[in-house]
C-alpha cells in the first residue's frame, strides 16, 4: 500500500495533476462562486506557465544534476552498480529492448567497464507486476550490456527491487557476498543526490558516476535576442515533464528521510 500511495498521491502536487485539481474545483464552484472558480483557473493557469517554460525546467534540474558532477576523471572500484528505470521489455511490436530517456544509465556502466573502472557490473531492478508479470528490468539491461561487449560472466543481476531503497538494501547483500565495499554508482543525475544518500546510509563506499544529464549547459545562456526569450518563454510538455521530474525527486527525499532511509 505505502509504495502504491507514493505513486498515488504526489500527482496531486505534480504540475499537471495541481493544475486539473484547480479546474475541477472552478468546475464545482462556477455557479455558487464564481470568483472562488475564477481564481482557481487562474491558479492553474500560473502554475501551468511556470512550471512548463525552459527557464524553470532549467533552474530546477540543475539544482539536482549539478550537485555530484565529477570533478576530474572517476576512480577505479571494486564495482560499477547502474540503476533500473531505463529501458522498456522486448513486447510486441518492438523488436527489441527499448531504451528510455534514462536509457544512458546501462550505456554509461557499459562504457566504464570497458574503460577498466571496475570488473564487476551489478545490475539491480525488477518490474512492478501491476498490470501482468514481466522479466526484471535488469535482464534487460544485460542484453544492452553484452551487445555493448560487456560480457556475461562480468554480471550480476539483481532482479527484485522496486525503489531506490530496495536497491541499495539488495545490492548491499551481494557486495557482503563478495567482500566488495567501494563501488561506482550510475544512475540519472537528476537521480543521484538521492540514490547516493541511500546508498551511503548502508554503509557502502560510493562514488557517484551520473549521466542522462539534461541541463547541460555549463553557464546558465543569456538569450541574444528577445526571440529567443519569447520561445524559451513559451509552455512545453517536455518543460513541465522535466518539472515534474525534479518535484518527484524532492518529494522522495524527504519521504526517505522521515523513513530513516537515507
Amino acid at each position: 500500500m505505502f509504495f502504491f500511495l507514493s505513486k498515488f498521491l504526489p500527482t496531486l502536487v505534480f504540475p499537471l495533476g495541481f493544475t486539473c485539481l484547480m479546474i475541477v474545483v472552478a468546475l464545482i464552484t462556477l455557479w455558487r462562486r464564481p470568483r472562488w472558480a475564477a481564481g482557481s483557473l487562474a491558479i492553474a493557469l500560473i502554475v501551468l506557465l511556470v512550471s512548463s517554460n525552459t527557464y524553470t525546467a532549467e533552474a530546477m534540474l540543475r539544482s539536482l544534476e549539478w550537485q555530484h558532477i565529477p570533478a576530474e576523471e572517476l576512480p577505479n572500484a571494486e564495482a560499477i552498480v547502474v540503476l533500473g528505470g531505463a529501458v522498456r521489455a522486448q513486447e510486441y511490436p518492438r523488436p527489441w529492448v527499448d531504451v528510455l530517456e534514462a536509457g544512458d544509465r546501462p550505456l554509461h556502466g557499459a562504457q566504464l567497464y570497458l574503460q577498466g573502472k571496475a570488473p564487476l557490473v551489478i545490475l539491480s531492478g525488477g518490474r512492478i507486476d501491476w498490470f501482468g508479470p514481466r522479466g526484471a528490468e535488469a535482464d534487460d539491461m544485460a542484453e544492452i550490456l553484452e551487445a555493448m561487449g560487456v560480457p556475461r560472466e562480468a554480471m550480476v543481476l539483481e532482479r527484485t527491487s522496486i525503489n531506490t531503497y530496495e536497491n541499495a538494501v539488495n545490492v548491499k547483500q551481494i557486495l557482503d557476498q563478495r567482500g566488495i565495499n567501494r563501488v561506482l554508482l550510475v544512475t540519472s543525475a537528476v537521480h543521484m543526490p538521492r540514490s547516493l544518500k541511500i546508498f551511503e546510509k548502508q554503509g557502502i563506499e560510493t562514488i557517484p558516476a551520473p549521466t542522462d544529464f539534461i541541463a547541460s549547459s555549463p553557464v546558465v545562456s543569456r538569450e541574444q535576442t528577445y526571440q529567443a526569450a519569447i520561445l524559451r518563454s513559451l509552455p512545453e510538455a517536455y518543460n513541465l515533464q522535466h518539472v515534474t521530474r525534479v518535484i518527484r525527486e524532492y518529494i522522495g527525499i524527504v519521504v526517505y528521510w522521515l523513513k530513516g532511509w537515507l
